[in-house]
């Protein structure tokens, strides 16, 4: 929500990947980092296909931002989480090698993660901080980033021009 006091979360949208009483995980999918997947390829010497070399790395969250998450929807990678249907995280670089070789699957490599404490974002979503909707693969994987959080907000009904910035909505 504008309201929302940290940059770090501007016009973010987050995926969530894990909830539950210890807190929560999420990976902002919408914020570029000032790195390609080339240069990183290059940076962890590793092999990367053409088509590969000028798509964005994303800032996954203010949290460990040296560590990397890898958002696809390979069903050939070994090492891999499902998150939704048609969508997989994996962590490790044996898996991201495969995948920057191949230009075929859809990939979204985020460094660092978004992270709340106990009862931290159910606090913050009480508070009208946060709106949240059902994810589905596609958007996550192949949409523009530039435009992800208003096409999110208009696929919830909400118009982004209407959202105003102060102390909450009543």
């Amino acid at each position: 929500m504008p309201q929302m006091g940290d940059p770090n979360f501007r016009r973010a949208v987050i995926l969530m990947l894990e909830h539950g009483e210890g807190g929560s995980m999420g990976l902002v999918i919408n914020r570029g980092a000032p790195l390609t997947l080339g240069e990183l390829a290059k940076n962890q010497s590793l092999g990367i296909a053409p088509e590969r070399q000028n798509q964005p790395v994303f800032v996954g969250g203010p949290v460990e931002p040296h560590r990397g998450f890898v958002l696809h929807d390979d069903v050939r990678v070994e090492e891999k989480h499902p998150v939704l249907p048609g969508l997989f995280l994996s962590l490790t670089l044996d898996s991201l090698g495969p995948l920057l070789q191949d230009p075929g699957p859809h990939v979204r490599f985020c460094l660092g993660y978004a992270g709340w404490g106990p009862k931290q974002l159910e606090s913050e979503i009480a508070s009208g901080s946060w709106l949240y909707s059902e994810a589905s693969a596609r958007p996550v994987l192949e949409a523009d980033p530039s435009l992800l959080w208003d096409n999110t907000l208009k696929g919830m009904g909400v118009d982004p021009v209407l959202l105003i910035k102060g102390k909450g909505l009543n």
